[in-house]
């Protein structure tokens, strides 16, 4: 029997939902694209699309075998099944095993860095890319410094990122009502939190050697710091954890320079800063018990501030939500000595888009999932489980992305 060419598994939750729509409006532009949608349970009217004809596949996380039947039957699998901690293993297992390509939106550093422990050397061998982290978290930073690297002519040493997100003013009191985060998120963002302990020890067993300095060494900036007018703070996601691996294969791999990457959010306000850091303050200290982190599971309007609801934003929110990233990157100009003289050279790039949790980022993982499909020769020859810098570094991802409304481009040059 032969394969579908993507299978999107979960497609009856929040996620899935926006990907089985971005797949029919990508379907227009790849017509040979054959798809499929899987999950506990699918009729037509979970979907606001018709997807009459569309294989349908009955698939539980808690069934490994049904797990393998649908993976046998796709070329890739996109798994919006999270949070990932939970539901992920068994899917990136049953993969491999199927020697099915995997892609999905994990913003979850622990599970990614936990796959590339587990089952990289598996996926090698069985000659299929795991590639976590394909949507808001994290392709514009990933690929965005990337994109940074490859047009800075000369030696890319720094990068700081600043994320400004803003709704329209007219749709700020519906946001206000209906939030901005589904709580899919919210809880992968949670249970992130609860076990963050994990990450170091996690980190030393996957990298036992230590990457050698490279100066100058770029420093954190204050919590809370001003730059080109907005209040602005470390930004919390898995960016800086993606980042990192990225720069380090590329460096293990080619011995390319490694940039340093530090990630904020901007503000309009000191005291959206405030409330911001006050929320993620009270995150963390209520998620490393069981029963404060019920409370932040079960009220999480209250713990948010209006952010993450059990509903998610609504349409009109999400349509009129856009964001930036400004990626401002130091370095050398080509030619001068790294180890003898300062960094004289700089270049900003910024990655832009609308509804980033469930608009930009379905579009980013369904065209990943294509340019497995498409461009392999293009890829790693290895596979393996790989960060989205290292898989489509050399593709046509982001200039695909730049068709669909996701903008890379260069802002300045100096």
């Amino acid at each position: 029997m032969s394969r579908l060419d993507v299978v999107i598994f979960g497609a009856t939750g929040f996620t899935g939902k926006y990907a089985v729509i971005e797949t029919i409006r990508l379907k227009k532009k790849y017509p040979e694209l054959t798809w499929g949608v899987a999950g506990r349970w699918f009729n037509q009217t979970n979907s606001s699309e018709d997807i009459s004809g569309i294989t349908v596949i009955v698939a539980d996380v808690k069934d490994e075998s049904s797990l393998k039947t649908m993976c046998s039957q796709a070329k890739v699998l996109v798994n919006c099944c999270g949070p990932y901690r939970w539901y992920g293993e068994a899917v990136v297992r049953a993969a491999i095993e199927s020697k099915s390509h995997y892609v999905d939106v994990s913003g979850e550093p622990q599970f990614m860095e936990t796959m590339q422990l587990h089952y990289n050397e598996q996926a090698r061998e069985a000659g299929v890319y795991v590639i976590g982290a394909c949507g808001f978290d994290s392709i514009p930073n990933d690929l965005g410094l990337v994109y940074l690297q490859n047009n800075f002519k000369g030696t890319l040493n720094s990068v700081e990122s600043y994320l400004s997100v803003r709704v329209s003013p007219e749709y700020e009191a519906e946001a206000r009502k209906t939030g901005g985060l589904h709580y899919g998120t919210w809880e992968s963002l949670v249970y992130g939190l609860a076990h963050s302990d994990e990450l170091k020890p996690l980190r030393k067993k996957l990298y036992p050697e230590r990457l050698p300095t490279f100066k100058p060494k770029l420093e954190k900036r204050s919590i809370i710091h001003k730059r080109d007018g907005k209040w602005c703070l470390p930004f919390p996601g898995a960016d800086e954890s993606i980042v990192y691996r990225t720069q380090r294969t590329l460096y293990e791999n080619n011995q390319q320079r490694p940039a340093q990457f530090k990630p904020y959010v901007r503000f309009s306000s000191l005291l959206q800063t405030l409330a911001t850091m006050f929320v993620c303050i009270v995150m963390f200290l209520m998620s490393k018990t069981g029963f404060t982190r019920k409370l932040l599971l079960d009220y999480p309007r209250l713990f948010s501030l209006g952010l993450a609801s059990h509903e998610g934003p609504s349409e009109p929110v999400m349509e009129n939500t856009t964001f930036k990233f400004d990626l401002y990157g130091e370095g050398w100009e080509e030619g001068a000595d790294v180890d003898a003289t300062p960094p004289n050279k700089k270049m900003a790039v910024k990655v832009s888009g609308k509804n980033p949790g469930y608009g930009a980022t379905v579009t980013a993982l369904m065209l990943s999932a294509i340019t497995i499909l498409k461009e392999q020769n293009k890829m790693p020859s290895t596979g393996g489980v790989v960060t989205t810098g290292v898989a489509f570094k050399d593709t046509d991802l982001v200039k695909n992305l730049n068709e669909n409304n996701v903008t890379f481009e260069i802002i300045d040059s100096q």
